[in-house]
């Protein structure tokens, strides 16, 4: 009988705890696709008393996970700790450095790190897995490194964290304010005690990265990604898109324009009409577009021991299997220095919700403005009158330049007829 694959697994949180009892579960059919036994053999995590709902007897047991990398019976480190740094980087350089092949969930990683434990992989000679580092249990990595390999990509996009779309949904469906919406998903596990990474767009920013770096063939570079979070999404907002033919996402989008990649997190308006637009609760969704496939749409799950766990156990069957791919689908040398294109040279359409003085004169000082920046203008809706009270006017924008579009807002925020920060969202036509 071939010898079994001796896995060391790094963190016994959900996710590593989701990996032992698959491991266990569908050790039969896992067994027959990598042509051997998968077995953990060592663990790392800091509590020993904690109930993890999966057995721990007779696996060897570190407290410090790098030293988990240096143990001889294993021959694969998966880790599962999280971070950027600390614990997590010094385990994947360690196992790397020891010559054995790491599978991981990191994106923060990733997107920070990416480039050298790419070039560490490679003197090594040894692979470093990471399906389950973007969407969960969606073959995201997988379909756009080598599923799509031999076409240009257009452009990815992707709903990429499922507490921001479980909010989104909510206060679409139930008419509520984010922040309402936010505490309930507190209280039901869909978000952290401290949603910041969620909820201001880092954790999608840190997936985008990944995907970028595999759709255009080019060095992973978090620092150009543009985020925006959804805490300034409104009720309101939400109801006013639907009425124009949209519905709001948190999407990450990565494009090839005119002078190189432009990367965002942002929400964004999506017409009703698309794919993403019907994505709603905890999913995620991937869209990408090749000059030969055309559109191509995954949608699943993005988080959660079962999908992650999926997504770990599939690239230790290609380590079984000895199927290899470089980290970024092409060699250090073969990657591109295609530059990134920062923010202010996008072009799109806009949105904009704005409180004003219900008098005279405050649509044209408005409208004179935007003309002054060479914005024009594609619908208003204004409802009822208040005079002297705050009213909301409602503008949506032709394309127009995303510079343009700040310093017309500077100025009409300075409007003495403007209540409030105008809130600005962009029209995605994808």
């Amino acid at each position: 009988m071939t010898r079994p694959l001796a896995i060391g697994v790094a963190g016994l949180g959900t996710v590593g705890a989701g990996v032992l009892k698959l491991l266990r579960d569908n050790a039969g059919i896992i067994a027959a696709r990598a042509g051997r036994p998968i077995a953990v053999t060592a663990v790392a995590a800091r509590d020993r008393s904690r109930d993890r709902g999966v057995p721990l007897d007779g696996l060897r047991w570190y407290e410090d996970p790098v030293a988990l990398a240096g143990d001889d019976k294993v021959d694969v480190v998966v880790e599962l700790i999280g971070g950027s740094d600390g614990p997590a980087k010094g385990l994947v350089e360690a196992a790397l450095a020891a010559g054995k092949p790491v599978v991981t969930a990191n994106k923060a990683l990733l997107a920070l790190h990416g480039g050298a434990l790419a070039e560490k992989a490679d003197t090594a000679g040894v692979t470093l897995a990471f399906e389950a580092a973007v969407a969960g249990g969606i073959p995201a990595i997988k379909g756009l490194r080598e599923g799509l390999a031999a076409n240009n990509i257009a452009r990815v996009t992707g709903i990429l964290n499922g507490t921001c779309n479980y909010i989104l949904t909510c206060m679409r469906d139930q008419g509520r304010e984010f922040a309402d919406v936010l505490a309930e998903a507190q209280k039901l596990g869909y978000a952290e005690a401290d949603p910041s990474f969620d909820i201001d767009g880092v954790d999608a920013a840190h997936k985008l990265a990944i995907l970028a770096a595999l759709a255009f063939g080019r060095p992973v570079d978090f620092s150009a990604v543009h985020v925006e979070g959804i805490r300034n999404v409104t009720a309101l907002d939400i109801k006013l898109a639907e009425e124009l033919g949209y519905r709001i996402k948190l999407l990450g989008i990565a494009q090839a324009v005119d002078g190189g990649i432009s990367t965002r997190v942002h929400p964004c308006m999506v017409p009703v009409s698309h794919p993403i637009a019907v994505v709603d609760g905890v999913y995620n969704a991937v869209v990408a577009e090749g000059d030969f496939v055309g559109r191509v749409v995954l949608e699943g799950r993005g988080a959660g021991a079962g999908p992650t766990a999926s997504a770990v156990v599939a690239d230790l069957i290609d380590i079984a299997r000895n199927r290899a791919t470089p980290v970024w689908g092409a060699s250090a040398a073969a990657l591109s220095n295609t530059p990134a294109v920062p923010m202010d040279q996008h072009t799109g359409a806009y949105y904009l919700r704005l409180m004003v003085l219900d008098r005279p004169g405050v649509v044209a000082e408005i409208t004179g403005v935007l003309r002054d920046h060479s914005i024009s203008l594609e619908s208003m809706i204004q409802r009822g009158r208040s005079p002297g009270e705050a009213v909301p006017i409602v503008l949506t924008t032709h394309d127009c330049q995303e510079a343009s579009m700040r310093g017309a807002l500077a100025r009409i925020a300075a409007l003495d007829s403007v209540l409030e920060p105008p809130a600005l969202i962009r029209i995605e036509s994808l």
